[in-house]
């Protein structure tokens, strides 16, 4: 194999696969850049998001193919049919790093299968091709089994379950992990029901013969990794909070903090939530012994080793552990507080491919609007499980929040942009309001994770409950994490990045040394101002206006105990966010 990148068209009309040279304007992009790029060249933003004019796109970071720690991530990248504007959800799990050792820049999947075909893309080193799928009808867990019966245990795999092919809103494209369990998720805005849409059910990634992409400069790569690698060891969230307690670390802090939202976001605390924290995940995991474990990498190359595996009171696997803001949206949320019920929900999401946020926000909407008994954990199970079914309330939930909200007339629907909001109250914790309010994806957290400075003091602290500072920490963390998403990184490595002063010198080196760039730490904030630029304007010409980057009125209006806060930003302090656009400094010239 020589090694030379290659973009990779599957036509599901023609029943097509070629690979292409990498044209000139998607030289040096890699992960979101990418995906948000070719997104924003070859969709139609008026398209209808499930129809043939919408593609899907795969893409491994810049940092595929490497030595690099935590490098492995791959990012899906669409019109989504939740929001309506563009999206770039990713994935931890194999798929990344393997499409990336075949030599793949990047996966676009054009046109849509005739109604009723399913198929699955073989792919790897050299050929990509179009089978009829085996796994039609199947959920995740059933699919994965059986393709690696025919297919073995070397190759990676990503599926859609069953939501997917019913083309949910919610719905979520699942990687395999080391174990081959399909629980790593491309989980926000609806990627799955895109697959669905093509008539994609499945991608079989055989890595065999691929191998790593040749370094212009493989000792200062060495040199830069290993630095790199220490940054995330020696930090003590990236190398020892995370893998002894995994994001359920966040349960009692964010309790204390007054911002763990509860009963659909008319509260800021949960009398019970020590039953669903990170402290009371370890000891059982410890506990129950058997196939449990602490300190579990998702994929090759993690050291950060954050997602577990929660066994159940036999020792046999039950879930993975389930990430914060999954044990918060069917917990407090919800009112729920029994830590098996809440992994049973999350094993149910991985099966049937549907993105945990906003399905759990929904059964707790639905909660509000009456139609599922609040706190009641069985009754919930039971309506999620319906999903995969394909009954009438199945499917409102399996929609999402925005949906719900609107089959059970509640008024309190805690959506930005049809997306709905992740596991911290934005009156409590403001700088992630901003994010909320603002990033082009929808609301969510990770797109400007401001929880670091606002509650972790991750770099710099930043008071949760004032609104001084907050518009600079959304916008600086924005950008940084466009640039990172685009790297292939763990977003948990930013931790490191915004703490340990030779972690973002470490990624700069690394990507020079594997390409034989100049690159300055100027120029990651650069890459990702130009990628939120290419978003915003994607969305623009989507119909999605700046009016829009608003969160709903009652957390204006309503304050939050214990605190009692309101989001109090106007809406002309939200639109100076992306302060370097010429949208922003034309309102500001009319101020």
């Amino acid at each position: 194999m020589s090694f030379e990148f290659r973009i990779l068209r599957v036509d599901m009309a023609a029943k097509t696969c070629t690979f292409e040279p990498v044209p000139q304007e998607y030289m040096g992009l890699g992960g979101r850049a990418l995906t948000s790029t070719i997104v924003a060249r070859e969709v139609d933003p008026t398209c209808t998001p499930l129809g043939p004019h919408n593609k899907l796109v795969f893409a491994p970071g810049l940092l595929g193919a490497t030595n690099s720690p935590n490098s492995n991530r791959i990012s899906v990248g669409c019109k989504s049919p939740l929001t309506g504007g563009i999206k770039e959800s990713n994935a931890g799990g194999q798929p990344g790093g393997h499409i990336a050792k075949l030599g793949i820049l990047a996966i676009i999947v054009e046109n849509i299968a005739p109604e009723g075909e399913w198929w699955q893309l073989e792919l790897g080193l050299d050929y990509a091709r179009l089978v009829p799928s085996t796994v039609t009808g199947l959920n995740n867990f059933a699919a994965v089994e059986k393709l690696v019966e025919h297919y073995g245990d070397k190759c990676s795999y990503i599926t859609i379950g069953r939501a997917g092919e019913f083309k949910l809103t919610a719905a979520s494209i699942a990687c395999t992990d080391r174990e081959l369990r399909p629980m790593r998720h491309a989980g926000r805005g609806g990627v799955g029901a895109i697959m669905g849409s093509k008539g994609l059910k499945a991608i079989i990634v055989n890595p065999e013969g691929g191998k790593a992409a040749p370094l212009v400069d493989a000792q200062a790569f060495r040199d830069a990794s290993k630095r790199f690698a220490k940054a995330l060891t020696e930090h003590p969230i990236c190398g020892t909070g995370l893998a002894q307690y995994g994001t359920a670390v966040l349960v009692n802090i964010l309790h204390e903090a007054g911002g763990l939202p509860t009963k659909n976001f008319t509260v800021g605390q949960f009398a019970e939530h020590e039953n669903l924290s990170g402290e009371t995940l370890n000891k059982i995991t410890k506990e129950r012994g058997g196939e449990g474990s602490v300190a579990h990498g998702c994929m090759s190359g993690c050291l950060i080793r954050c997602s577990g595996i929660l066994p159940d009171k036999k020792g046999k696997f039950q879930s993975k552990w389930p990430e914060y803001e999954t044990l918060w949206c069917f917990g407090p949320h919800s009112g729920i507080s029994d830590l098996d019920k809440v992994s049973r929900f999350d094993y149910m999401c991985d099966d049937f491919g549907v993105d945990t946020i906003d399905v759990g926000v929904a059964v707790g909407v639905a909660m509000a609007g009456g139609g599922i008994p609040y706190g009641d954990a069985d009754a919930a199970l039971d309506a999620v499980a319906q999903i995969s079914e394909g009954t009438p309330l199945g499917r409102v939930l399996g929609c999402g929040t925005a949906t719900t909200g609107r089959v059970f007339g509640v008024r309190r629907v805690p959506c930005v942009k049809g997306q709905s909001l992740p596991a911290y109250d934005p009156r409590a914790v403001k700088g992630v309001g901003v994010t909320y309010a603002t990033t082009p994806m929808g609301a969510d957290h990770t797109a400007g994770y401001s929880v670091t400075a606002n509650i972790l003091n991750s770099g710099g602290h930043v008071d949760p409950l004032k609104k001084e500072g907050q518009i600079e920490l959304s916008r600086n963390l924005q950008v940084a994490t466009a640039s990172v998403d685009s790297v292939g990184l763990c977003l948990f490595t930013a931790f490191a990045i915004l703490d340990v002063p030779d972690a973002l010198p470490a990624i700069v080196d690394m990507l020079n040394a594997k390409f034989g760039w100049k690159m300055t730490g100027d120029d990651v904030v650069t890459l990702g101002q130009r990628i939120l630029t290419t978003e915003i304007d994607f969305n623009r010409r989507a119909g999605i206006g700046i009016g829009q980057d608003r969160l709903p009125d009652f957390f204006t209006d309503e304050p939050v105990a214990p605190h009692n806060t309101t989001f109090d930003f106007t809406n002309k302090e939200l639109a100076t966010v992306f302060n370097w656009r010429d949208e922003v400094k034309e309102l500001e010239g009319k101020k």
